[in-house]
């Protein structure tokens, strides 16, 4: 049995917006390198990580001469910030849907902070299906306030298709919730699954999931099934 994951989040905009942020791929698992320069001027550095729709979180901090410092929920192993000639890398191991999000890092003194180096890290999934292969979509729903009912709709845009259809509609859910180990509290976790058996040609496409909930309709990352 193959799982494919969909992560949701709300998109933030701002009004300025002078350069597209540039996209980092790399696959589910792997090990990603963001770089943040060196300057002998400046005395601190600091990592974040922003998730659509959230405020930036602090991932470590740097005073010069000093070692980093993880802070909060990412004082884990899968953290690392290391020092080279020329740059400080954030490393992150064993990468996975949930650390999709726009890194940035922030340098200065104490008279003043410049912002750069920023990069939205995508997270791949590879799931490659045969025919007659059984599959199992998972759409993934944090949520902080809203613990009533959620409508989920799932999509799918086959190939040559410019917009994805309704496949299927389960109506009103109340799934059990869980605390998130991976958002700080009181943000919960809901999943939804959508399970297909027998795979044939025609179910390859990109797949989406939508959940209403809260008067709002909250749209999923594509997922590809390649058959």
């Amino acid at each position: 049995m193959i799982r494919i994951y969909l992560l949701w989040g709300l998109l933030s905009q701002t009004e300025d917006a002078p350069q597209p942020i540039p996209v980092t791929t790399r696959l589910f698992g792997d090990t990603v390198s963001l770089p943040c320069p060196k300057a002998e001027s400046q005395q601190f550095l600091y990592w974040y990580r922003q998730t659509v729709g959230q405020l930036p979180n602090l991932v470590a901090s740097v005073s010069y001469g000093s070692e980093p410092v993880l802070k909060g929920e990412f004082k884990n192993p899968r953290f690392k910030v290391e020092e080279s000639e020329y740059v400080y890398n954030l490393i992150i191991r064993n990468i996975s849907t949930l650390d999709e999000a726009t890194y940035f890092c922030g340098m200065g003194t104490i008279y003043g902070m410049n912002y750069g180096n920023a990069t939205f890290l995508a997270v791949k999934v590879s799931a490659p299906v045969h025919p007659g292969d059984y599959v199992t979509l998972q759409c993934t729903v944090l949520s902080e306030t809203c613990t009533g009912e959620h409508s989920v709709y799932w999509f799918r845009a086959g190939s040559g298709e410019s917009h994805p259809g309704v496949i299927y509609t389960p109506g009103n859910r109340r799934d059990e919730c869980e605390k998130s180990p991976v958002t700080p509290s009181p943000t919960k976790s809901c999943v939804y699954s959508l399970s297909k058996n027998n795979l044939s040609l025609s179910d390859a496409g990109t797949y989406y999931c939508a959940v209403a909930t809260c008067g709002e309709i909250l749209f999923g990352n594509g997922t590809n099934l390649n058959i």
